[in-house]
């Protein structure tokens, strides 16, 4: 007899901006299945914040979950989500997370998801490609944590496999492939990856002003207590980007070594009064 098939997870989830009214606006959003998107009000601000949400919780294998977000002409947008997303168990298969960001010349994209949480036995893999015309900028951050060490999780085997491809005008800048499998935990303990450490980052920051980002991200990257990272400036096909490590024994050494570099990174986002506060690390994450 043939054992049921279990339930599996699938949704997908689309923001795009538009310049109105001399703010950023929602131009068109869909959601289906089990992705939610939320747009919280902001006064005083002309940027627009839009926070991912996956209702069933965390992913599984054979789960499958889609993320789009379009920056238009001279808009503003931050994506994050409403809280960690949690990688279970997978009896059977692996969970896909796609994600497409396109960012128009003159916009400004922050994709900012909180940390992505990985049981023992986890099968994820993830996707990212990202599109940027002319001047655009990008700012992509990804954490991850293997196993929560305060709640005594560890991450003896799984999957984890990461695919970026970042274009500017056609041409590819930036392309990563990142695949742990098998018995993770003695990979991460080798000297060469984490040595031990159970969290890492990946900062990438594309435009025209990353260059001058670079002293101040290492002297953050120095000040950090209980991380170690590096960061990492080029200019590929007159696209000028800069790319963050950083490793942390747990997730909360890591976050707070990933807050000041963010605040730093993010571009700020547009606003009437020139003491505004300037749009960085979503409040949400503080929740």
């Amino acid at each position: 007899m043939t054992p049921p098939a279990f339930q599996r997870t699938q949704g997908s989830g689309r923001i795009s901006t538009k310049r109105a009214g001399g703010r950023t606006r929602i131009d068109r959003l869909y959601q289906q299945g089990a992705a939610r998107i939320r747009v919280p009000d902001h006064p005083g601000r002309n940027d627009l914040e839009a926070v991912i949400i996956n209702t069933a919780g965390g992913v599984t294998g054979g789960d499958d979950l889609t993320w789009e977000a379009s920056a238009g002409a001279d808009t503003h947008l931050t994506v994050t989500t409403q809280a960690c997303e949690k990688v279970y168990k997978a009896d059977q298969d692996t969970a896909n997370v796609d994600v497409r960001l396109d960012v128009a010349a003159g916009a400004t994209l922050n994709w900012l998801p909180q940390e992505t949480i990985l049981f023992d036995k986890a099968s994820l893999s993830r996707t990212i490609e990202a599109d940027l015309q002319g001047d655009a900028s990008l700012l992509l951050v990804e954490p991850v944590i293997f196993g929560r060490r305060a709640m005594n999780e560890t991450v003896r085997s799984g999957l984890w496999h990461d695919t970026w491809r970042i274009h500017q005008d056609g041409r590819l800048i930036h392309a990563e492939n990142v695949r742990l499998s098998g018995e993770i935990a003695q990979i991460l303990d080798r000297n060469a990856s984490l040595h031990g450490h159970t969290a890492l980052a990946t900062l990438a920051l594309v435009g025209n002003h990353a260059e001058g980002k670079l002293d101040r991200t290492r002297a953050l990257i120095d000040d950090a207590s209980g991380s170690v990272g590096g960061a990492s400036c080029w200019t590929v096909a007159e696209a000028s980007k800069l790319i963050v490590r950083l490793a942390a024994p747990d997730g909360y050494t890591l976050r707070q070594a990933l807050i000041p570099l963010i605040n730093h990174l993010a571009l700020e986002g547009e606003s009437p009064a020139a003491d505004a506060r300037p749009v960085a690390v979503p409040k949400i994450w503080s929740l």
